[in-house]
């Protein structure tokens, strides 16, 4: 991958499990199939959709292997590299390598929020790691370390393999900051399902999408219609569709969004709810409230052909 690979519809995918929750590669190739003949330009795995801190480095391995076979060359595989230390981020890095992903989505320490030469030693260790095309994922909702636009400049300036950042951060003044900081260095991508429209007018590149596991189809449309519209202001298609996603999407931008993420999977008929401990099946208000949202979009679903 290069810089110019950085682009469009990313699904970051979740995990298909069996019974035993361990992986179920056969459906696992199917889901990516489906997405890559959606329009996605590439499968990343396994973030924190794909409970990446659930699995370990073999079952990781195996989730890389198995999307390289079921989507061959036509988009590349992306490695999510998270870990505690930075000696296991590297060992990461290195395996996906090995298994032939084409490039890194690199996040902080887990359960560590230190200085900046902390944050910036482990980040650049990574991109250090090999030479594969890298983004830098920014969540610090998520993580509590927030790399500022001056920060994501100064690793750009030192590391020619860095390509792209996801803007997690729920603001939406990032991606323009970034821009004024580094121009077209990077590919600037939406990491928040909810902010995916509002990313493009913001000149976004790309979006590491959720809700694309349930609706691959929809979520391609959906990113097109918002670049065609920033291109030509035309906003009636986009603003209907978005109208009909965007609760759906929101769903995405809760703490439990991994297993809501699952639940409309479940309920379209691309997925279930299995989810690896400690979490575990929604019960309650937050499922109650989700499935009352899904059921109104499986009535009003529209036709995007």
């Amino acid at each position: 991958m290069h810089r110019e690979h950085w682009r469009g519809v990313m699904p970051a995918i979740t995990n298909p499990y069996r019974e035993d929750l361990a992986i179920d590669h056969a459906r696992l190739a199917t889901q990516v199939v489906r997405m890559r003949d959606a329009g996605c330009t590439a499968i990343v795995t396994p973030g924190s959709l794909g409970e990446g801190g659930a699995l370990d480095l073999e079952e990781k391995a195996a989730i890389w292997r198995t999307c390289r076979e079921a989507v061959g060359s036509d988009i590349p595989v992306v490695a999510a590299v998270s870990a505690l230390s930075t000696r296991e981020a590297v060992t990461i890095a290195r395996r996906a390598e090995t298994e032939g992903c084409a490039g890194l989505m690199v996040l902080p320490a887990y359960a560590y929020v230190g200085s900046w030469s902390e944050i910036e030693a482990h980040f650049s260790a990574v991109f250090r790691a090999t030479p594969l095309s890298c983004m830098l994922y920014n969540n610090p909702i998520a993580y509590g370390v927030d790399v500022l636009p001056m920060q994501v400049g100064e690793l750009a300036g030192a590391h020619e393999n860095l390509h792209a950042v996801k803007e997690s951060s729920g603001d939406i003044r990032r991606f323009r900051a970034i821009r004024e900081v580094l121009g077209d260095r990077l590919a600037i991508f939406v990491g928040i399902d909810d902010m995916a429209v509002e990313g493009v007018d913001a000149g976004a590149d790309g979006w590491i999408a959720g809700l694309v596991n349930a609706l691959p189809e929809e979520s391609v449309r959906l990113w097109d219609l918002a670049v065609q519209a920033h291109a030509t202001g035309e906003r009636e298609q986009l603003e209907t569709l978005y109208h009909w996603f965007l609760p759906l999407l929101r769903l995405d931008a809760v703490p439990e969004f991994v297993h809501l993420v699952n639940l409309v999977q479940a309920e379209f008929d691309m997925g279930d709810e299995r989810v690896r401990g400690p979490r575990r099946r929604l019960e309650g208000g937050v499922r109650e409230d989700a499935i009352a949202i899904i059921e109104h979009a499986r009535r009003t679903r529209p036709n995007i052909d």
